[in-house]
């Protein structure tokens, strides 16, 4: 390979890399050609990019990015494939699906969301990890639910509310009721008036 094919090779891992930060190292080496077919094809299904490397090839673009990939450099050895995905666990998932008949890829390195993952054991929770949309969309709707609550318990209790206003109202109606009806009680009628005072005939006997 020419050297002006290696830097073109290197800068387009450089380019990838800095476009999508969300990618993997795997090993998938004893793969047949079609069952290499079989994972591209999966691959472009599940929208990621799969892509056979050489090492030195690849650590030269690590070397040119400013994230520092040393974590990476001791798994650039043997076999190495890089797959690029839009979402930080889609490559997990497709290594993931297409072990379930094959005993490849096996993963190398992850690098996802500014974080390093060596070794396959991380794969598991690799697939796990859900999408910045993802965690996003959880996040509102933590924070819608209380106020739903709220307007929730606001609308079925809006007939209670209602009908304690109605009960008020009519219990002050019948509180000024019942003080109209003492302070006319307390007034003295005309009949005791007439009592009270000396008639006509007791006037003139004095």
């Amino acid at each position: 390979m020419k050297r002006e094919e290696k830097n073109e090779i290197i800068a387009v891992l450089d380019k990838m890399i800095t476009t999508n930060s969300n990618f993997c190292l795997a090993d998938i080496s004893g793969l047949t050609a079609e069952e290499s077919s079989n994972l591209r094809r999966l691959c472009f299904k599940r929208e990621v990019s799969l892509r056979v490397v050489k090492n030195t090839l690849l650590k030269k673009a690590f070397d040119k990015h400013e994230t520092d990939f040393e974590p990476m450099y001791n798994v650039l050895t043997g076999n190495t494939s890089i797959m690029f995905s839009n979402t930080n666990n889609s490559f997990a998932k497709v290594i993931k699906e297409f072990r379930k008949k094959h005993d490849k890829p096996i993963l190398k390195a992850a690098h996802v969301e500014s974080e390093f993952y060596i070794g396959d054991e991380h794969l598991s929770a690799l697939t796990e990890l859900k999408s910045k949309d993802e965690l996003i969309a959880e996040i509102i709707l933590l924070l819608q639910s209380p106020s739903k609550n709220i307007i929730s318990a606001l609308q079925s209790g809006s007939g209670k509310l209602s009908g304690i206003l109605t009960s008020l109202e009519k219990n002050n109606t019948n509180i000024l009721d019942d003080s109209q009806v003492d302070e006319t009680k307390g007034d003295a009628s005309p009949v005791d008036e007439t009592k009270g005072d000396a008639s006509p005939v007791d006037e003139i006997k004095e």
